[in-house]
């Protein structure tokens, strides 16, 4: 193969002398976020990986700094502190996606469900406090028409009012690195933050391939069981599941994904959704709602916004994994069985 590769770079400097030599492929992976990241890009000899890959570091340390739960300084910190803090712009443009999709998905994606997130004790601290009596209390405090931003502060209806950026801020991060890749000339690239992803192009005319973990418990190791594979190109995907992050209490399994319609654990039959869109944010925040809404009323969701792609895994009524795909999608996937 490599032999093959060198014959054809050879023959086209032959027919057109001028042209540069066929780009080469590097790669850089890393720690952020309390995560892992993969980057792939096409370089044609311009870029260092090693430069490009401490400058993706620090942008992501700046990212951070605006809306990291897990940050006491970060800005997001300091607002649910009700510190008087301007906000910037990563903080402003994440603020508008997620008042988007909670519009579209009424409300089932909600950035001010981080009271109950705490009380059900998947927050940073992991402290579980959730009872029934504070449950309409805590309900009180969720909703995006609670809260704005205005003059370049967060204006809250009630101080008690904290916003979690959780559910899509990974996926906003990863079109945060793909927006500089391009801003430095990258023309394909593959863009990977804790499994949520965006390319750009192709790989020298093949499409990108993406791996989606089967949605069994404790399936931590990513790449290891794979539900299916998916080809992209210029296109973004996100999966969110609730196979990794839960608790089992007296028999109960009690998922991370909480309805901040209920104020409970969303309890239902799918188990893991993937979605397509053209950005990351939006692809990870339409992932979340429909783990929120259920596979039923994801897919009426899905029938309505063809702008997205998914592939969904649910469990039937015996308890077997099941699966349901987008039309659109079909031809770009390969499921595993």
């Amino acid at each position: 193969m490599k032999i093959r590769y060198i014959s054809v770079v050879y023959f086209l400097i032959l027919l057109f002398p001028s042209c540069r030599e066929t780009p080469a492929y590097d790669n850089f992976a890393g720690f952020a976020q309390g995560t892992t990241y993969s980057m792939v890009f096409e370089n044609t000899g311009k870029l260092n990986p090693q430069d490009l890959k401490s400058e993706v570091e620090k942008i992501l340390r700046e990212f951070d700094l605006s809306l990291s739960l897990y940050v006491d300084s970060s800005i997001l910190s300091g607002v649910n502190r009700n510190e008087d803090l301007a906000v910037d712009d990563y903080f402003s443009e994440a603020f508008r996606i997620s008042a988007e999709i909670s519009e579209m998905t009424d409300g089932a994606f909600d950035i001010t469900v981080g009271p109950l997130v705490r009380a059900w004790g998947f927050g940073p601290d992991d402290n579980r406090n959730f009872s029934e009596s504070k449950r309409d209390s805590l309900l009180r405090l969720v909703g995006m028409d609670k809260v704005k931003i205005e003059n370049g502060r967060v204006i809250k209806a009630n101080p008690g009012i904290n916003l979690d950026f959780n559910a899509m801020a990974q996926g906003y991060s990863v079109d945060i690195i793909s927006d500089y890749f391009s801003s430095r000339g990258i023309k394909s690239f593959l863009v990977e933050i804790g499994g949520e992803v965006r390319v750009k192009g192709d790989k020298q005319g093949v499409l990108w391939r993406i791996g989606i973990d089967r949605p069994e418990d404790n399936n931590n190791l990513p790449g290891n069981d794979l539900q299916a594979v998916i080809s992209l190109k210029d296109r973004s995907l996100a999966t969110s599941g609730n196979y990794r992050k839960f608790y089992i209490e007296n028999g109960v399994k009690y998922s991370h994904t909480i309805d901040p319609r209920t104020g409970y654990p969303a309890r239902n039959q799918l188990l893991s959704a993937t979605i397509i869109a053209k950005d990351c944010a939006t692809a990870d925040g339409i992932a979340t709602a429909c783990m929120v809404i259920g596979k039923d009323k994801a897919i009426e969701f899905l029938g309505f916004h063809p702008e997205f792609d998914a592939f969904l895994v649910f469990s039937d009524n015996s308890g077997n994994y099941q699966t349901w795909t987008t039309e659109n999608l079909k031809r770009y996937i390969s499921v595993t069985q």
